[in-house]
């Protein structure tokens, strides 16, 4: 009996997919354990996906990919500019060229050629670099903010960043991280360092007011994508937080406006403390990895 193919990890790329029958098994094969994959048979359908969760690569097989849906690709470039659009080539041929050449005057500029094996490398790359990229934004900026943090600590950062955006509570976070809520929590009291649930609700709006970049996306379609119950919610978040509605928020705090305020309230007061805080720390010795836990602090 074969192995069942390896699940990708949580927060793993995940990209849509507009492909030809016979070009799906070969691009999951291609991204077993590494990405994962939500196919639809047209450009609006996996547009349509994008909207509604976490995308990090729109792939459309210029096999599969019809004339009348050129236009509707060229309107996805300019409004979801931080999600790649990539050209998939599995073969050649006359009609393969005229539909890249139109893709291309569209404002596609990223193609897959898989009729070689470099090509399968060539997707691998194109789908991990934007979540690489969008964490970058935020991450780069914070760890220069945070000079010489220990390796645990610059864990929970890297987690924080990585993980937010569909991890709702500190319950849940801590289960990620391998550690009881409760041993968290009580860390950042005695540090004297604002609580994780505010550092969890201050990164989830950074990354909204990221999200929100794109022009594409409404504030119901932020609110899908980060799991608030529904549009009414997230609001009522954001004017528990900042004390304005989700519209003004989207108008007032422009990405790098909440990356600068975001450093300026909860890192730089504090970056005397986290140089020599160790949130993970276990028995005198420091997480180097997620889900290395001990069996008395796992989450029961």
């Amino acid at each position: 009996m074969s192995a069942a193919p390896a699940r990708p990890a949580p927060g793993s790329p995940t990209l849509a997919a507009v492909l030809l029958p016979a070009e799906r098994s070969r691009v999951e094969a291609a991204g077993t354990g590494c990405f994962a994959i939500v196919h639809r048979d047209n450009v609006f359908d996996a547009i349509r996906v994008v909207r509604e969760r976490p995308v990090d690569a729109l792939v459309v097989s210029v096999h599969q990919c019809r004339p009348e849906q050129v236009e509707e690709i060229a309107q996805f470039v300019r409004r979801f500019p931080s999600v790649p659009a990539v050209a998939f080539v599995s073969h050649h041929d006359a009609r393969a060229t005229e539909m890249l050449l139109r893709l291309g005057a569209s404002g596609v500029r990223q193609v897959v050629d898989v009729t070689g094996p470099a090509g399968w490398t060539r997707l691998r790359q194109l789908v991990s670099e934007p979540v690489s990229r969008s964490a970058a934004r935020i991450q780069g900026p914070l760890l220069a903010a945070l000079e010489d943090l220990p390796p645990d600590a610059r864990l929970f950062v890297e987690v924080l960043v990585r993980l937010a955006p569909d991890t709702a509570t500190v319950r849940q976070l801590s289960a990620r991280l391998g550690i009881r809520p409760s041993t968290l929590m009580s860390r950042f009291a005695r540090a004297g360092l604002p609580s994780p649930k505010s550092y969890l609700a201050a990164m989830r709006l950074l990354h909204a007011a990221q999200m929100l970049e794109d022009g594409g996306l409404s504030i119901a379609d932020v609110a899908h994508r980060l799991d608030y119950s529904s549009p009414q919610s997230f609001g009522r978040h954001i004017r528990s937080l900042l004390g304005i509605t989700s519209s003004e928020f989207r108008k007032r705090f422009p990405f790098p406006l909440a990356l600068r305020r975001f450093i300026d309230l909860m890192i730089r007061p504090y970056a005397a403390v986290w140089a020599g805080f160790h949130p993970l720390e276990r028995s005198g010795q420091p997480t180097t990895a997620p889900g290395a836990t001990e069996r008395r602090d796992s989450p029961r």
